[in-house]
């Protein structure tokens, strides 16, 4: 295997050279388990594991390897073993913010060139899904992809496309049916050596059957959805990066139930880009789309221009930023004085001495 298959550009090319010059080795993170990770040499795949100077150095979650990073390393190749001194610059990562009452930044996938996002076309279709989807798509750097799933279960296809389109400007999207391989080709063309794909989307979407149809064979563990909401189960646990028979690596993850921003704020003005169209036309520059007069984004939704789920969906979001921003504001002071305070306490303890 070459480093071209594997995903090797001149970004990466560039940001190794100096390691490459002192002996190092590259590979690329294949699976991510607690402690421990696979990774992909151009020779062969080795378990790996960070070094304590990279545990040292690393301040937070985000600093340490994920799914589709390109990683530089030594070699027990006899031992079928690696270990990891350092992740390369990121030209790409798709985040969210961690489940749960948390406010740190969880890495879902890196380096992806695009993301497949797909919506099943079920009782579980849901457009303010897909909104929050393509927010952090767009943020991630990758280009995204609309697939909606399951084609073969919808009679109103078109209906459904002409929904996606309104909130989806500009993106491509396609109707497949991966149990009956309808539309898939508009998938496979996305699938060409050099380019990495990250399938996202909820449980129960369709995820591991596009893969297993992608792959060519029984990769991943398919389940049944649930019979009363249509909502899946999580079949996928692991974020695991496939090389393709016919070219391209394939990251799928775990189905997501919750999906939360960020740092997504230049990627919310581009996918709500009608929103911001109209209120370039508002009276006041810091209008609030509230009870100010002359509001254009008020009077756009009371002409039937713009659906108020999808105004109240992006005022939502916006609370959701400040609310998140607000909560890592705190916590960087709080951290910030816990390290004044700790040199204060190694300045007392050298003085002593």
């Amino acid at each position: 295997m070459n480093l071209v298959q594997l995903g090797w550009n001149d970004s990466i090319d560039t940001s190794f050279k100096e390691y490459e010059s002192e002996g190092y080795a590259i590979g690329r993170i294949s699976k991510g388990y607690k402690n421990t990770y696979k990774v992909i040499t151009k020779e062969q795949e080795l378990s790996a594991e960070v070094s304590g100077k990279f545990i040292h150095n690393a301040s937070n979650k985000k600093d340490f390897p994920s799914v589709g990073d390109w990683v530089v390393l030594t070699l027990q190749v006899e031992e079928g073993k690696a270990m990891i001194h350092k992740v390369l610059h990121r030209f790409s990562k798709f985040s969210r913010k961690e489940p749960g009452q948390g406010s740190d930044e969880q890495i879902v996938a890196t380096n992806i060139n695009t993301v497949f996002l797909v919506i099943s076309l079920n009782k579980d279709f849901n457009l303010r899904r897909i909104e929050r989807y393509l927010i952090t798509a767009w943020e991630s750097g990758a280009k995204p992809v609309i697939v909606l799933s399951k084609s073969d279960i919808c009679e109103e296809i078109y209906e459904k496309i002409i929904e996606v389109e309104s909130v989806a400007i500009g993106v491509p999207i396609y109707t497949v049916s991966a149990h009956k391989g309808e539309g898939m080709d508009n998938l496979k063309k996305y699938c060409i050596d050099g380019e990495t794909i990250a399938l996202l989307g909820s449980s129960g979407s369709g995820k591991s059957t596009i893969c297993n149809y992608l792959y060519g064979s029984y990769k991943q563990k398919v389940s049944a959805i649930r019979t009363g909401d249509e909502k899946g189960k999580h079949t996928t646990t692991n974020r695991e990066m496939l090389m393709l028979p016919e070219g391209g690596i394939l990251i799928d993850t775990p189905g997501m139930r919750e999906l939360q921003l960020w740092d997504v704020n230049q990627s919310i003005n581009k996918s709500f880009s009608d929103i911001e169209q109209f209120a370039t036309q508002c009276l006041f520059r810091d209008c609030q789309h509230d009870n100010e007069p002359s509001c254009a984004v008020k009077a756009a939704i009371d002409q039937g221009e713009l659906e108020l789920d999808r105004f109240n969906n992006y005022v939502k979001f916006q609370r959701e930023l400040a609310y998140l921003e607000r909560k890592n504001d705190k916590k960087s002071q709080m951290e910030e004085k816990k390290r004044h305070k700790k040199i204060g306490g190694d300045r007392t303890r050298f003085n002593r001495k």
